[in-house]
């Protein structure tokens, strides 16, 4: 195993492959973060007060969640990148793992986005679609941006996290699976689909009625899962993989409310992506000839820098920037203006010879490059345009002009200090080969965490077998514990149970909450429907909190009714009831979870009657309740 993997490693770390799919990843993975902060952000008092609105234990929750939407725009837009990745990695293991966000509003994939950071923090994420590397070119002004080759990076950037992330979780999920009696039967995915709980606001009911359909999804998921980590990097099937994960994971945001879960995972496809792809993509969106020629100084720092910065934002290569002392001359429309005209603004030509100048050459700069049209429109509206002229005025007849030699296209980089650079490229260009041993076990070390969580937790447990009868279960248990928590706090290795037989097995019945308003009419809470769903925003790792924590096949009751607290309070205070003395109901009715198929099974646990059978006061902020002693019962 030892020599397969250095060897692979070795190959991977040599070739050299375009940093586009890198660059993607980290925007995506910057904006799934930034989408969860705001949506802590909005449950702040659910998810980190005692007592939502009442007893607040993390004031500074707020500041601390806007510091980190700050690191993750960074992350996002790949500014300050070492900075920012590392921030980022920091802020997921402190809130995961120091704030009731692990305990009770476990989002899913926590343990996940925390793995993720941790290699981002050696990939080369700022290679591509970065300020970081609009900043690189903004070091040499004078330098041309046609000068600057293609960023590429080691192709190892692509498959190793690839393979832990992805490879390792399906293969420790399907082991799960199999002793699952609904994934064996190939209703892996259609058993969560028809849990009112579980479901989106969209109707697949359509395609859940379809038998064998839903099995050929369940069977492939998991052949599908079982295979990746052995296949996902064949060339021929590479293609395949990605398609197939794609539909999986698009196929959990369409149909299940745990959208968080299924876009984090959506977004490690681009690393799947192939690079002949990224290549016919460029080919497609760019511009056959550029639209708009644009003629600049070549001599002013301001107009070099101002330049960069255009064509680092036109993507679809639109507009062409030419230095104005060595092209004017072949355009006899400028010709006639003269040079020193031409050197007291940015001059323009569009494809039809018309000519533009000052704040026009911005608009039209700015309408060419497509995205950008809004903010070219915005350009000309009367008061604007006024105010931008004189601004424009101002600069450009107070800009400065250098006469540029040798020594002003020096090549001067920026100091990368990067992880990725500094291992990979620095070190490992002088030592490849010891850098490649280093990997390798570092990998066999990853291995070795993976399968202590697959096999204890995934076979061992599962196993009919009385552990008190082996005589050294107990330290071995306690060991591999200790290894789990390490794994999962730092790496993300963790057991990937999600939605087995333990789960749904005597998963006959859920609960809904009313209300009784001023009037006295019973309304519904903005939390769970008439039929059942978890309303939006109450997804994610709020519907963990009801539908995985509160209400299970075996119900607490001091721990539903910690919960039935919260929501009330916190929706009570969110629709502007007054809590005192304001009167909530308690619903539940009867569904059913088989892990055979029946028709319909979705409409008939939505048309399920609700039976009232208890109710909370508030009253001087403290709840009451006359709940059932036991609700197992009913």
């Amino acid at each position: 195993m030892y020599q397969f993997v250095y060897h692979k490693i070795v190959h991977l770390l040599l070739q050299q492959v375009p940093a586009t799919g890198i660059g993607l990843f980290r925007v995506f993975y910057g904006l799934v973060t930034l989408q969860e902060i705001f949506f802590l952000y909005y449950f702040n008092h659910l998810i980190f007060d005692p007592v939502p609105y009442i007893d607040v234990e993390f004031p500074s929750i707020p500041l601390f969640l806007g510091l980190w939407g700050i690191v993750a725009t960074c992350v996002a837009v790949g500014y300050r990148y070492p900075f920012a990745i590392t921030a980022n990695y920091v802020f997921w293991i402190i809130f995961v793992n120091f704030t009731p966000m692990q305990r009770d509003f476990d989002g899913g994939f926590d343990t996940f986005m925390i793995g993720t950071g941790f290699f981002l923090l050696f990939m080369p994420g700022d290679r591509a679609f970065s300020i970081d590397s609009l900043r690189y070119k903004l070091s040499t002004p004078f330098k041309h941006y046609s000068n600057y080759p293609q960023a590429t990076v080691s192709a190892l950037a692509y498959h190793i996290p690839v393979l832990v992330c992805l490879g390792f979780l399906y293969l420790d999920s399907d082991v799960h699976k199999l002793f699952a009696e609904h994934w064996r039967n190939g209703l892996g995915s259609w058993l969560p689909a028809t849990q009112p709980y579980y479901v989106s606001a969209l109707d697949t009911s359509p395609l859940l009625n379809i038998e064998w359909l839903q099995k050929t999804i369940g069977y492939t998921i998991m052949v599908f899962q079982l295979t990746f980590v052995f296949f996902f990097a064949h060339r021929r099937l590479r293609v395949v993989y990605l398609l197939i994960g794609l539909s999986m994971h698009l196929g959990i945001i369409m149909t299940l409310n745990i959208y968080p879960f299924g876009i984090g995972m959506l977004i490690f496809y681009v690393l799947l992506v192939p690079f002949r792809w990224w290549r016919s993509i460029t080919r497609w969106f760019t511009a056959k000839q550029p639209v708009l020629t644009v003629f600049y100084d070549q001599q002013c720092p301001l107009c070099n820098r101002t330049v960069l910065t255009l064509n680092h934002f036109d993507v679809f290569k639109c507009v062409d920037f030419k230095p104005v002392q060595e092209h004017a001359v072949n355009y006899p429309g400028l010709a006639s203006i003269g040079m020193t005209t031409l050197l007291t603004d940015l001059y323009a030509l569009d494809e039809r010879d018309r000519i533009y100048s000052g704040v026009d050459t911005y608009q039209q700069i700015l309408l060419k490059i497509r995205y950008l049209a809004l903010f070219g429109l915005l350009l000309g509206l009367p008061g604007i345009r006024q105010y931008v002229e004189q601004k424009y005025r101002a600069i450009a007849d107070t800009r400065q002009r250098i006469n540029c030699d040798a020594e002003c296209l020096v090549d001067r980089p920026m100091l990368d200090k990067t992880l990725y650079h500094q291992i990979f490229e620095q070190f490992g260009q002088q030592k490849p080969k010891v850098l490649s041993r280093m990997l390798t076990k570092i990998v066999i070390v990853l291995v070795f965490f993976q399968l202590n969580s697959t096999i204890h937790y995934g076979v061992v447990y599962r196993l009919p077998i009385a552990a008190e009868k082996i005589a050294i279960s107990q330290p071995i248990s306690q060991a591999s514990n200790a290894l789990l928590m390490l794994s999962s706090t730092f790496w993300g290795i963790t057991p990937h149970a999600l939605y087995l037989h333990d789960h749904f097995a005597g998963y006959d019945r859920i609960l809904a909450i009313t209300y009784l308003d001023s009037d006295g009419t019973e309304r519904w809470l903005p939390f769970v429907n008439e039929q059942g769903r978890l309303l939006a925003p109450n997804w994610g790792r709020v519907h963990s909190m009801w539908a995985n924590i509160a209400v299970t096949p075996t119900i607490d009751n001091q721990r539903l009714r910690k919960f039935i607290m919260k929501v009330t309070a916190f929706w009570g205070n969110r629709i502007g009831l007054n809590l005192e003395g304001a009167v909530f109901k308690i619903k539940m009715k009867k569904i059913a979870a088989s892990p055979h198929w029946v028709s319909d099974q979705l409409h008939k646990n939505f048309l399920s009657q609700w039976l009232t059978i208890g109710s909370v006061k508030w009253s001087n902020n403290q709840m009451s309740d006359d709940l059932p002693v036991d609700i197992n019962s009913l």
